[in-house]
């Protein structure tokens, strides 16, 4: 892999690394608080725009619809184009996507700027992972990845309750102002800060192409679908299955969904460590016990304590395994690591789409919701077996 020429002196100028990686942290916090916020802010654009709820929640799926498609096509479309403009062009598409956002005069017009936004999300996110995992160097690679991820969730336990806080002080415009705001501090940060040599440029389509027929990455992205889909049914419908099933009350689901979040940011750190340790089997060793957990959570989930107690446990283990499956990915992959990232980010959303859908007839099944976990647990052992597959072809 060929990386960009730079002079002796760029380097004497390059910022520590640590600095660096929590450059892209800040990056990452930024675009996926605008990822999360939308579903905090559904009722002020609904009234405001005169559409429904359901109407309004289309605005998530466009910018899922964005990342999904936009992943993989513009990652594939500017593998010519150097990586430190390019990533820092992604991120001004992104803060235009959100001043349109702001503007917008109708529903159709919001839409259009919410799938602008989400079209470069997947790849921006692809290379950020690449180019952490690439100044960490060998050995430190998930770890950097896991404090990436790091903005990921402080976007779901800060940004999105903020930005939600400033949608219904000021208006729903003001939260994607904010935004807007906040993304080009980052893109200032990140052309400041972020040094050249630690983003490595590709080559041609075909040579990116190429990489697809890899048995390992493709284990390594169904790997990452499956194992993530069981505990994306259960969050998807967790408030449900904590007001009805587990008997909270509905004003008490924001404070076990921070909890969530806290087991989130948590587990992802630990995660990282534990992946640099011994790659594939701490995945599957956290997928197995992430399983468990959500087994517990359906003998346990009707008692609050232990139900507040489980929800840490999951979110922590859910996102413990996410920095070793990057890591994973960019191993199988490391001849199109950005492609690998982009592909697994859209695969991450498929899954996460498929899950929602599958929840939902579980749910209008003789199963019903309190089953919910145990079928959760069920596809995430699945996931647990193509790691283990995954890890004898590497002994093998």
């Amino acid at each position: 892999m060929d990386t960009e020429t730079v002079k002796a002196s760029d380097y004497r100028r390059e910022p520590p690394t640590l600095l660096s990686i929590l450059t892209l942290t800040f990056c990452a916090f930024s675009v996926t608080t605008a990822e999360f916020v939308i579903a905090g802010i559904l009722p002020e654009v609904a009234a405001d725009l005169s559409v429904s709820i359901p109407s309004a929640g289309h605005l998530v799926t466009a910018y899922a619809v964005g990342m999904i498609f936009g992943g993989p096509v513009l990652t594939l479309l500017t593998v010519g184009i150097p990586r430190k403009p390019l990533i820092a062009a992604l991120l001004a598409v992104f803060v235009i996507g959100n001043l349109f956002a702001t503007v917008a005069q109708n529903y159709v017009a919001l839409l259009a700027a919410r799938l602008i936004s989400g079209l470069v999300v997947a790849t921006f996110f692809a290379m950020v992972v690449v180019v952490a995992a690439s100044l960490a160097g060998a050995g430190r690679q998930a770890s950097a990845v896991a404090k990436v991820a790091l903005g990921f969730n402080l976007a779901m336990i800060l940004g999105a309750p903020l930005g939600t806080v400033i949608g219904q002080q000021f208006g729903w415009r003001a939260t994607f102002l904010a935004i807007a705001i906040l993304a080009t501090v980052a893109l200032a940060l990140l052309v400041k800060l972020v040094p050249v040599r630690g983003v490595p440029t590709t080559g041609s389509v075909v040579s990116e192409l190429r990489v697809l027929k890899s048995r390992d990455l493709q284990l390594a992205l169904a790997m990452t679908a499956v194992g993530n889909a069981g505990v994306l049914m259960v969050f998807v419908y967790l408030a449900p299955l904590l007001t009805r099933v587990g008997g909270f009350a509905p004003e008490t689901v924001p404070a076990l969904l921070l909890i969530y979040g806290i087991g989130a940011t948590l587990g992802n750190l630990a995660g990282g460590w534990l992946s640099d340790r011994a790659l594939m089997p701490s995945i599957i060793g956290l997928l197995a016990s992430l399983a468990a957990a959500l087994a517990l959570f359906r003998l346990a989930g009707q008692f609050h304590l232990t139900a507040a107690v489980m929800v840490f446990v999951i979110g922590a283990l859910a996102f413990s395994v996410i920095p070793g499956m990057q890591t994973r990915v960019l191993l199988t992959g490391k001849s199109a690591p950005t492609l690998g990232i982009a592909l697994n980010a859209s695969g991450f959303q498929i899954a996460a789409a498929f899950a929602a859908w599958i929840g939902g007839q579980v749910i209008d099944s003789d199963l019903r919701l309190g089953s919910l976990p145990l079928v959760g647990a069920g596809v995430t052992i699945i996931g647990a077996l193509l790691a283990l597959v995954a890890w004898m072809r590497d002994a093998g």
